[in-house]
Order: C-alpha cells, then sequence, then structure tokens
C-alpha cells in the first residue's frame, strides 16, 4: 500500500468526523481475506488455512461511530490438506454441525498510531468474547480496507483438543477486509 493511500491517524479522525465515510459498506469478498495460522507438530511447523466464504457489513454514522458484522464460514477452512480440514469442522474443533459460522461484531473503531483499533465481540462456537486488534486503515479506490491481525486462544471458545499436546493453543486470525459502499 503506497503511503499516500494510508490514512495518518489525524487524517483518517478526519474523515470519520467530517461525515466523509458516513453510510453503509459491504464486505467484498473477492478482494477480502481471513486466514488462520497456526503451529502444530509440538509447534514445529507452521499451519495456514484460508477460509474461503467471507460476508460482512457494517456503518459509519455521520458522527464517525462504526459499527458491523463480518461473519466466515467455518466449513470453507482449507489448509490444503482435506483431511486435516474435516478433521477442524469435526466437533474436536469448528463442530460445523452445530456451529457453522464465527462472527466479529464491530462495535467501534477508533483512530490510533499509524491505524486504527477495532474493538468488538468475536463468536465462535456460541462462545462470545470481546477482542480487539490493530488494523492498517486505507480509503483508496472509493473502498475502506482494514488488514490486521487477531490474536486468539482456542481453549476460549471451546476448541480443547490437543492430541499428545501436538497442536498449539495460541492462534491469529489475519483478516484483509474490503469494503465497498453498499
Amino acid at each position: 500500500m503506497a503511503p499516500s493511500e494510508q490514512p495518518a491517524r489525524p487524517a483518517l479522525q478526519a474523515l470519520l468526523d467530517d461525515g466523509t465515510l458516513a453510510g453503509s459498506w459491504t464486505l467484498d469478498p473477492a478482494r477480502s481475506q481471513v486466514v488462520l495460522h497456526t503451529r502444530h507438530t509440538w509447534g514445529l511447523r507452521p499451519l495456514r488455512g484460508v477460509f474461503h466464504q467471507v460476508s460482512g457489513s457494517g456503518t459509519i454514522t455521520e458522527g464517525g461511530d462504526v459499527t458491523g458484522v463480518v461473519t466466515i464460514a467455518a466449513e470453507s477452512v482449507d489448509t490444503k490438506n482435506p483431511q486435516r480440514d474435516k478433521h477442524l469442522r469435526s466437533a474436536d474443533f469448528f463442530d460445523i454441525a452445530n456451529h457453522p459460522a464465527f462472527t466479529f461484531a464491530v462495535e467501534s473503531v477508533r483512530p490510533a498510531g499509524d491505524g486504527a483499533t477495532v474493538s468488538g465481540t468475536l463468536t465462535i462456537r456460541d462462545r462470545a468474547r470481546p477482542a480487539s486488534f490493530t488494523a492498517r486503515v486505507s480509503t483508496a479506490g472509493g473502498a475502506v480496507t482494514l488488514d490486521g491481525e487477531l490474536a486468539v486462544n482456542r481453549a476460549d471458545y471451546g476448541m480443547t483438543w490437543n492430541f499428545i499436546g501436538i497442536a498449539a493453543m495460541d492462534n491469529v486470525i489475519e483478516v484483509h477486509a474490503v469494503f465497498t459502499r453498499g
């Protein structure tokens, strides 16, 4: 991202304050991506899983308040290993038969440093926990783009399966979310 595309804290605050970004926004699934990063084999090997089905929307008020929701279809995980993906979809992990989606309900976006702090509630397997992450923000090309990483301990969401300690409990959800006026 070119430096001119990323508003500095005062510029982002100004866009929120003056109503420039006010309105409804829709996540563009073709330009957005959610990726799970973890380690397995006792922390020796990285594991990357892409979620291919992501949707969402948001609203920015005239006063600059931001709310919204991003929904991730748990069954859409792809680690390039069909057997592992099947296990991730099982009751040991995502339990897609009972919990087909994860959601992140955005409650606020506040300028911070060179980007913004995105705060809300992450719900996985019907367990809702407050969560926040720092995101880089771009307002180029008529879109608002957020790029950030959210640290998650899977035990907080009831995913405690860990055969002989092979799987890491701490994970990172990487978000590249592109919103267009909806």
